[in-house]
Order: structure tokens, then sequence, then C-alpha cells
């Protein structure tokens, strides 16, 4: 409590220049609300005026469901009967009720109900979860005023507008509010947005001044007012409104408005009216409707069904045909079937009636080419692979125990046809956590550590080297050292060093969090014994005073802790207590440290009067304190971006410019964030005359207020000294790099879209790889935050302009080796995702090695995925943690949900989730390769078994007259779909696997085939209809050829309808299971138990069928045991027939397999022959040939690397071959 009262008493708006404006409000005058989009209305502390129109708003439940309980029925059958297949059973099902089918109607029934059924049933449970998330949500607390100043508990999803709420530190806003108070005297409150923008950096809201009274529960026990304002939108960084508070009306700006989902930081608690709720408010503005997705692989599943339809008709309406002619030529003939008593279906005088009752008889019968079993057999498959998704150890996380979770099965082929990956970047890529990793002072770098960046790139460099001939003989270094790219190039021999930290060394030393910097130089005092002790002094002074941070104590450790604006600033902090330069309070005017500044280590207290604080902003992008210290000399301390510090340095103040600006860059090469540092001592009247000028400017009124702040600004923030220059590295989630890179190599395209500053994504960028030293940026930009029509229209001309010079320069660009980078901001996208840009922008990202989208916003998100979806036609994936991702997620083909810290809203919107990153390498290669590869081989395996069997029925129907008879029994063809060949098809989709997973992560190049689409294209599928069809003719033929009027047992009878079709089904048991098991690379238990087990059945099925009484078994009665089974002709038919059937499927995979292999049959054929153990070399080559050439990841920027040693060398070798001649 008594710190609460400490930190209360700080007034923390003085600390701010230019975060913070709030001129005079009441000479400024209230925002003209007039006409459309600024009707809403808010009775402050009446919410029951809400509850009726014209003041009736939306309620604050939100929901991410696709169906609730009335909508549920009609949407989840619209879905089903989207499935073309599905609209042709239930038009049979209704017409197996007449005496035109030639089955019955329990027979047709019973098969859709059960498909359309079990996949209903599926949708209910995945949306059942999304449906247990919303109501957590709904049901959280907040403090709610409940009258006569008493606050208390109410749920979010009752609260409405117009409420007074008090939110508490930590605790998330429940809806849209106007900031009124907060436990700062000045109503300085400290906001979160990463749920929103991805943002980590704190916000500064501020109330209006009229409204800091409000500042305990009892202070509402009268409150009233009313807010005019906008209506509800998703621009999240505007709110224009007015406040009529006290008989004055108060201007509002977003700098008051507090959004749902982001979060209260070093503030104790805040009060808040509430303005926008449920679906109103910003966040769910930005948020789309889930969508009903359908993978690729099912889209097109529909083109073949409507081909075998057309197949279908077209032996349908043969048929018709051939029934027409012989029912008006033959039919008069046939004595035997009485044509003078005759069904109107059959009768030679109606023969149009007659024609048309076969042709719905021939749509019904050849029906089997139509495998409505697919469908239910495709969602058990998903089921199972989904499950399998979710148990894979090697995507659980043991810091958090959370396993991936594929939250819809209905997309799991679509993980291995993905050609873009669009990513969040805060809590996607990075955790969260900065680490002070590296510094220059005085031209001298410190800090030994690698970032994970050199760690990973150095593996992979000793890796290439080792395979690299024209490298092998260079010579390599016994002694272990750190990583320093600057070094690797020597005058007299070139040098690749590696890394010393071994794992074991990193678990050894305690961590410090914020701090992971190692250099002996600079701890202990040691630095007192550098060159340069007074430039250290001063870089660490600046560190402790140069910054807005609060200090806390631990009680527990005795140690502090900082709450600071950014995880930045929180990492400097860290690191100057840890060189010892403590800071450890703050008063409203001075700045308080502990200091060792002596060899002997005694800490020393020092006070520093804090003059003026110059804050940072995204515009400015730099920060300034004037401080006196206690010896009375007044600095300007100052850090900031090198570009913006650099251009403000004096003469004399360049002394270490060039050194530092080379470690720039090699920090930058290694992926960390740098600032630089510098100071400039004041004089007394130049502070004093400047000072005024300052004042002056802050009180000022009106819109020039802020140009005539910065202007002031920049008389004294020039003329700086140099001092140094800081590296943090912006950790990023474990194996991120890794996985970039072996996502680029298997051909994968990433853009990066976040709602960062430029400068945080570019530094990301680097520490991804997704940039590189040498990588051309193309920065497209605009200048202009609003415009009248005229002048927007000359800044898109100006945005196309830079594009279409861009495009040209990547044309003209001659080096094959040249990588381009496109980085483009949220103000220029509204330009260019208009209809008019749009398409020309798609066509430049799409020619850049790496995409870079900063500032953009949720709903920009949702525009840029939608559009490289629609726009290229391929298949894309979203990947993001927070609430600003889900319009992104949900309008991809493929979402997926990282289960961070920060609330679970993109889980629930999103279509798989894992717990870090890294996982996604698995999910897509591995499993998102074998689902594609299981789904597309089931499929085409099902159209060809079906059309095997299928047209057997059309062959016998043709050679019996067109009767419309059947030859096989109806439990025969009830069976054949649902038990004696949906086993195996379902081992095939569930087990399958062409290679390995560690086979798919060495060679990740297999992964191409899904986005290439060379199991599920035209060629295959027609090859494996037309197998069905020569199949089908073989099956038919020669089983018919072999019986027809010949005796088959050993009494000379010949075989009835029964015997034949018996046999002909015995024959199609037989070769469609053995070609499954010659489609299978890798075998189980299972498989084995499933395909020779299915055959085994159907003569278990026809000895017990045979055995029941003549009345159920009908022509099979004792057919097998009697008749067929002492038969020799049975089974050398069978025999004979399979065989023939599979031979040519046999003849072609051989071919093949021998003279035109595809990746993953010399993969096979190398682990087969255990050569990937008895030749590593050989294996080691192969795998890294199996890379997609890239020019992003860690492995481009080694290549990069080494064509530049490889050019180094080539000119050492020319110079000492034109000096060879001189020297003789």
């Amino acid at each position: 409590m008594t710190r609460g009262r400490i930190r209360a008493r700080l007034r923390r708006s003085h600390f701010y220049t230019f975060g913070c404006l709030r001129p005079p409000t009441t000479e400024e005058g209230p925002h003209p609300l007039q006409g459309p989009g600024f009707s809403r209305t808010v009775h402050c502390n009446q919410p029951l005026l809400h509850e009726k129109r014209p003041l009736y708003y939306c309620k604050n439940d939100i929901s991410t469901t696709k169906y609730n309980v009335l909508t549920f029925l009609p949407k989840a059958l619209f879905e089903q009967f989207r499935r073309v297949a599905n609209i042709y059973f239930l038009l049979a099902a209704c017409l197996s009720a007449t005496s035109m089918s030639p089955f019955s109607a329990l027979s047709m029934t019973a098969p859709l109900a059960f498909v359309v059924g079990l996949s209903m049933a599926k949708e209910a449970l995945e949306d059942s979860r999304r449906f247990v998330q919303d109501v957590k949500v709904n049901r959280r607390k907040v403090n709610h005023h409940k009258g006569d100043g008493v606050f208390g508990h109410r749920s979010w999803q009752n609260i409405m507008v117009g409420d007074v709420v008090k939110v508490e530190k930590d605790k998330f806003f429940p809806a849209d509010m106007l900031l009124l108070s907060s436990s700062y005297e000045d109503g300085i409150c400290y906001v979160e947005t990463m749920n929103l923008d991805g943002e980590t950096n704190l916000k500064v809201k501020r109330s209006l001044e009229s409204t800091l009274a409000l500042d305990s529960d009892e202070a509402f026990k009268d409150f009233s007012g009313i807010i005019r304002c906008e209506d509800p939108n998703p621009n999240l960084y505007t709110f224009v409104g007015n406040l009529e508070y006290e008989r004055q009306v108060y201007p509002l700006d977003p700098s008051q408005i507090l959004l749902r989902d982001s979060k209260l930081r070093n503030t104790e608690y805040i009060y808040g009216v509430v303005v926008f709720t449920g679906h109103d408010s910003k966040v769910m503005q930005n948020s789309t409707r889930s969508p009903s997705k359908r993978s690729t692989v099912e889209k097109k599943m529909d083109y073949i069904i409507y081909t075998l339809f057309s197949v279908l008709l077209f032996i349908s309406v043969i048929s018709t045909i051939g029934f027409i002619v012989k029912t008006e030529f033959q039919i008069t003939k046939w004595w035997y079937l009485r044509p003078d008593n005759i069904e109107s279906q059959y009768d030679p005088r109606q023969v149009g009636v007659a024609g048309l009752s076969h042709l719905v008889t021939a749509l019904i019968l050849y029906g089997y080419l139509i495998p409505i079993s697919l469908y239910v057999s495709i969602e058990v498959v998903k089921v199972l692979q989904a499950t399998f998704i979710n148990q894979d150890i090697q995507m659980y996380d043991e810091e958090t125990g959370t396993p991936a979770d594929a939250r819809t099965s209905n997309l799991n082929e679509e993980l291995g046809q993905v050609d873009t990956i669009l990513s969040d970047k805060t809590g996607t890529l990075t955790c969260n956590q900065m680490d002070f990793l590296k510094c220059s002072i005085a031209g001298a770098p410190y800090g030994a550590c690698s970032s994970e960046v050199e760690l990973a790139a150095a593996k992979q460099i000793a890796s290439d080297l080792e395979e690299d001939s024209d490298l092998s003989n260079f010579p390599m270094p016994n002694k272990k050292r750190h990583v320093s790219w600057e070094n690797i190039g020597r005058a007299d021999e070139i040098e690749l060093e590696t890394v010393v930290t071994s794992k074991g060394d990193e678990d050894e030393r305690q961590t410090i969090k914020g701090f992971g910097f190692e250099d002996d130089r600079l701890m202990n005092g040691n630095w007192l014994q550098e060159p340069n002790p007074d430039d250290i002094l001063l870089f660490f002074r600046i560190l402790a005073v140069c910054h807005t941070a609060i200090p806390e104590l631990n009680e527990e450790t005795g140690g502090f802790t900082y709450e600071a604006e950014s995880p930045d600033e929180g990492a400097f902090l860290v690191a100057a207590r840890e060189f010892g330069f403590e800071f450890f309070r703050r008063t409203q005017s001075s700045i308080f440290t502990h200091e060792r500044i002596s060899a002997s280590g005694e800490m020393i207290e020092r006070e520093y009067k804090l003059l003026n604080l110059l804050d940072f902003t995204s515009k400015r992008k730099r920060m300034s304190v004037i401080v006196r210290d206690e010896e009375g000399q007044l600095f300007l301390l100052c850090k900031g971006a090198d570009s913006i510090i650099f251009d403000r340095l004096s003469k004399n103040g360049k002394m270490y410019l060039e050194a530092t600006t080379k470690h720039l860059n090699d920090y930058g090469e290694a992926g960390l964030r740098t600032l630089a540092l510098a100071y400039r001592r004041l004089e007394e009247k130049e502070y004093s005359d400047w000072n005024n000028e300052f004042q002056k400017a802050k009180a000022a009124v009106g819109v020039d207020r802020e140009a005539m702040l910065e202007q002031v600004s920049e008389v004294m923030e020039k003329d700086l000294i140099l001092v140094g220059a800081t590296a943090i590295e912006d950790k990023l989630q474990k194996g991120v790099p890794e996985c970039i890179d072996r996502l680029a190599q298997a051909g994968l395209k990433l853009w990066v879209l976040t709602g960062d500053k430029m400068e945080t994504a570019i530094n990301i960028g680097f520490s991804c790889s997704l940039l590189r030293q040498g990588m051309k940026q193309i920065c497209i930009t605009t200048n202009s935050d609003s415009a009248p029509n005229d002048v927007k229209q000359a800044i898109k001309d100006n945005i196309l302009n830079q594009i279409t010079n861009a495009i040209q320069m990547i044309k003209l660009e001659k080096d094959p080796h040249a990588a381009f980078a496109l980085i483009i901001d949220g103000k220029t996208l509204t330009y260019t995702l208009e209809d008019d840009v749009k398409h020309q922008f798609l066509g430049l990202a799409v020619d850049c090695a790496s995409v870079i989208c900063c500032r953009v916003s949720p709903k920009q998100k949702a525009l840029v995925t939608r559009l490289v979806k629609e726009g290229t036609g391929k298949t894309t994936l979203a990947i993001g943690d927070g609430a600003n991702d889900v319009g992104m997620i949900q309008e991809a083909d493929i979402g997926v949900g990282i289960s961070g810290v920060e609330g679970m809203q993109a889980v629930m919107a999103s279509d798989f989730s894992i717990a870090q990153f890294r996982f996604l390498e698995r999910l897509i290669v591995v499993h998102g390769h074998w689902c594609y590869k299981r789904i597309a081989q089931m499929i085409c395996y099902f159209f060809y078994k079906n059309i095997a069997f299928g047209l057997t029925l059309f062959f016998f129907e043709a050679f019996t007259g067109f009767s419309g008879q059947s030859v096989y029994a109806d439990w025969y063809m009830i069976l054949f779909n649902v038990v004696l060949t949906s086993l195996p098809v379902i081992s095939l989709g569930v087990f399958e696997q062409d290679v390995s997973s560690e086979v798919c992560l060495q060679f990740p190049a297999l992964y191409q085939q899904g986005p290439k689409n060379l199991f599920f294209d035209w060629y295959r599928i027609l090859g494996w209809m037309a197998n069905g069809v020569y199949s089908s003719l073989v099956i038919f033929f020669l089983t018919v050829g072999i019986f027809y009027d010949r005796p088959f047992r050993i009494d000379g009878q010949t075989a009835d309808m029964g015997a034949v079709g018996t046999t002909m089904f015995t024959c199609i048991i037989w070769a469609v299971n053995c070609q499954i098991a010659l489609t299978m690379s890798h075998f189980t238990w299972i498989q084995h138990l499933f395909v020779w087990g299915s055959i085994t059945t159907w003569y278990i099925f026809l000895v017990i069928y045979g055995a029941l009484p003549p009345d159920w078994s009908l022509s099979a009665h004792q057919l097998l045991i009697e008749a067929l089974g002492p038969a020799p002709i049975y089974w050398s038919t069978t025999l004979l027939v399979t065989v023939a059937c599979i031979l040519p499927y046999l003849v072609h995979i051989s071919y093949q397999r021998c003279f035109n292999p595809m990746d993953h049959h010399i993969i096979q054929e190398i682990k087969h022959y255990k050569k990937d153990i008895e030749d590593q070399h050989m294996w080691t080559r192969e795998s890294s040939k199996a890379r997609q050439e890239t020019k992003i990841g860690f492995t481009a920027r080694v290549e990069a690397k080494i064509r530049q040693l490889k050019g180094k060398l080539q000119k050492k070798q020319s110079f000492l071959t034109a000096m060879s001649p001189l020297r003789t």
C-alpha cells in the first residue's frame, strides 16, 4: 500500500513532452459532430437508458462460433449438401421408395443418414470448443458501479454502455471505455496493446483534467455526463467525440480511449465509462465471422464427382436407349413376359414412359460409380490424422504443458499444399524478452556472446564447408572462439570461426532475465582498467538515467525490478545494474542511482536532478533527458536510432563514428536491435534561454504546439558527442531461425505482418534471417495521414510510381544471387490495397524474397491475406497469437494460433494451434506432407475401386438386354463399401508414409510435391480412372468369358447368375485389395490385418450367408461350400483376373522407379539398401541437394558469405598469379 501511495504522488505527465500532449481543451473547443457516422450518444452512469431504442446498443457478450442453437441445423445441413454427391444420394434415397428403384429404401437412406449425421456431429463438436472459450471470456469479472458510490463484481457479458467500471492492474479492459481517472493524480495510465497491434511498448493514456476528481468509489455517487461520438468502426487509432460534463463540452481523442482486450500496466487502477460494448468494440469490429473453409483437394474432388456424374449420366442414357430399342422391337416377341399384361415401365406401347422409368432405374443402379462412403471415410481418416497430430510428442511444449491441437480436421491435407505463410511478429516469432547482449563504447566492441542468428549460421557454415570442395583446403583453427563475421576474411588465410559457448556452459551460468552480456572487461569494476574509462562511465550513466521507468523493490530477493514502457528500456536498466550502476528511486524531480566507480567496489548513492525529459516517439526515434549532477554540471543524455543520432553529432563528437558504425553493421548482421548513445555538456545560460523557449512552447495552444515543441527540441538535441551503441537481442522463440530456414528450403514464402513500427520490424527481419546484409530493401512509404481527394490521388500516383520503379529494378537486376525485400507500412497499405493498385503491389511482393508489412491494423492483416490468397490462387497459412491476428487467421486458407500467454482469441479462431512457432515446421513439412499424399492417394484409389466395381454392373446390364438387373446380391452391394474395402483405404489414409518424419525434415524439398500437386493432378486422377475402367473390363469379360457355356461342376452344370456374380465379386475384392497393397509404401501389422483381413472376411461372409435359409440367402445358399469352393475354375479365374488387373500398375511403377524416379523413390531405395548408414557422405550430399533454392533463412545468409569468401579467394589467387612473373 505504501508503494501505491508513493507512486500516486508522482505526476507522471511531467515526464512526457510528446507522448501525452494535452493543450487546454476549453479554448480548443469541442469537435463538430454532424452527419452520418456520428450518431452515438452515451449517458454516463445511467446504463438503464440504453435498454430501449433509440439508445439500445449491443450487449457485451461475444461469440466466435460458426453456429448457434437456431442456426446449427440449417447451416450444417447446407454445409453437407454443398457436396454435390450428397445431393445425388438424397435424390436417390427419395426415389428408392418407388417401384423404379433396384434397391430397397433402407439400403439407400441409411448410408446417407450415417454420412451426413457423422459429419454434422463432428462440426458440432469442433464448434462447441469455441463456445466454451467464449463462455470463459464472457464470464470474466470486473468491478462495476452498482450505485450510490458502491462498486461490485459483474460479468463482462452483463456490462452495458454507460456503465462505470474500475479496472485494476494487469487486468484486461472489458469494453471500449473513456478514461476518467487513474491511481496517478494527473490521470496518467499505461496500456499494453499487444493483443490489438502486437506492440509490446506501453502506451500512455491520459484523462481529461475535468474528470481527475473522480478518483474514488464515492466520487461516482452523483456522477453523470453525456458522450456524443462516432459510430462503431474498426479504426484502432482514431476516435472523435465530445464529453458534456458539468455544463461544459470537452473534445475527446484516442489518448483518452481504452480499448477492449488491451491490458492495464504499471497503474494500480483506473475508472472509466463504457462507450462501445461487445461486437461494437474496435477489436471485434476488426474481426470477421468464422468462415467455412474447404481444402483445395476437397474442392477439386467436387469436379471429379461432376466428371463421374457425367459418366453416370452417359452410361445411363446409353442403357436407356438400349432398353427402349429392346422394349419396342423385341419385347413383343418374348411371349413368356406376357406383353399383353405388363407393367407400364416395360410396356412397348408407352416407350417414352418406359424409357424415363428405366433412366431413373439406371441412375440409381449405376450410383456405385459415385462413392458415398468416400465422404465418411475421409471424415474418419481426417479425425484419426488430427488425433495423431494432437499426440505428436515432438510438438508438445514441456514448459507450458501444451500439445498441438488440430481444432478442425477439414484442412489436414491443405497443410501439405501451403505456398505462403503470413506471420505475426510479437508473441509468434518473438517471446517478448529483450536481452542486453553486446555494446560498443568509445570505438571498442564488448560482449562475447553470440546471438541465436550467429549460432545457427555458424553451425550451417561449418556443415556446408565440409561439403564444399572449393573451400575444403582452407586452414581451420583448432582453437574455438566466438563467431565474428568481421574476422572471417584475413589477408594471409581465410579462417572460419566456430562457437565456443556450449550447452553445458549456458546451463552452468546463472541467467539474468534481460542480460545476456559476457565480457569480464566491463564486469565487476574492471572497466576502470580500460583505455577510456570516462567514456565508459558516461555510457553506463546514460543507461541508468535516460529513461521513464519506475523501480520496484522485490522483497524476496532485495533487488530491484523495473516497470518500463518498453522491453528495451527494461533491458538497459538491468544491464546498468549489472555493470554497477543501479537505478533505485525516482521522485518528481530526481533520479537516484547506486554507482560503483572505484576499484574498491563500494557503491555510492548519487542524485541527478531531472530538469527536462524529451520522450521517445516513433516520429522522433530518440529520447533525451537534461539532468544536473551533484557537481552542478548540466548534461543532455540522448539515446536513439543511429541514423538520427549520427546526423546530430558535433565535429568533435565523431571521434568514434567510424568504428561504431562498423560495429552497428556487425550487430545488424547478427540480428540485434541497436541504439546509439550520445551526450552534450550544457552551459547555464544556454540551458536557461532554451528552457524559457521550451516552456513557452509547452504552454502554447493550437495545432502548431507539437511542431513548436519539436523545433525547440531540435535546437537542444544537436552538437552531440557519440559515446557508443547498444545491441539488444529481441529473443526469438526457441528454434525460430532454424524453422524459418527449413520452411524456406521447403519452398515456402514468408510474409511478416506486424503492428510494430518499421525499425522494430526490420530488426526482427534480420534476427529471423528474412533480411540480411547485402539484400536490397524496397521501402514503399507515404508521409500523409489523411488528405483531401485530390491529394490522395497524388499520393496514390506516387505509390504507384514507387512500385513501378521497384518492379523495373528487379527486372533489370543481372546478379542471379540478388535478393530483394519489400517493406511497407500501414498508411501506405491503405492505398495499395485499393482495387486499382493492389495487383501491382502483389506483383512486386511476389517477386521479392521477403515481405514485411509494419504498423498494420488487424483489418489490414486480413485484407493482405485475402489479397495473397485470391491474387496468387495458392494456399495461404496465417499464424498469430493475439486478438489482432484473428481476422488474418480466419481469412487465410489455414489459420494457426499460438497458444501464448496473452489470451486465447487467436487459438479459438484457428484451425490448428501450437505452443511455439518452431512446431510449425513439423506441422507443415511432416504432417502436411503426409496428410496431403494420404488423402490424395486415398481419393484416387476410391474412384478407382468404385469405377472398377460400378462399370461391371453396366457391362452386365448391357449383356443381359439392358434389363436393369443387378448381377450382385443386395448384401454384396451393401458390404462392398462399408466392410470389404473400407478398412484398407482408411489404413492407407491414416498410416501411409512415403518417407519417415526424420527424412521429411532432412529433405525439405520433398514438401514441394504438395504445392505442385503432383499426387492429385488431372493426369494422375484420370490415370487411376483409366485403371478402374481397365480393371472392370478385365473382371467382367474374363469372368463371363470363362464361365459362359462352360461347365464348372463335376456333374457338368453351367454357372447361373449367382455363381457368375459371386465369382466376379470375388475377383473385384482380390483386385482392389491387392491394388491398395501395391500402392502402400509403409506397412505395419495394421495394414496387413486390414488388407488381407478384408479378403478373408469376404469368404467368411460367403460361408455364413450361404448357411442361412434359402429365403434369406436366395441364390447364394451354400454357394461357396457346395458350388464354387470345390470348382478349380473358380480359384484359377480369381488368380488370373487378379494378376491381369494389377499387372499394368505393377509395370508402370517398375518403369517409373527405374527410368523416371520421383524424389521419394530415390530416398526409399537409399533407405532400403541402408546406404544412409553405410555411406554417410552420400546421404549428407543428397540431403544438401534436397533444398529449394532460397534467398531467405540463415542458409541463404551462409551461402552469401561463402560466395563472398570464394570471391576473396579468387581475387587473392589472381593477385598472386599476377605477381609471380614480377618475382621471377
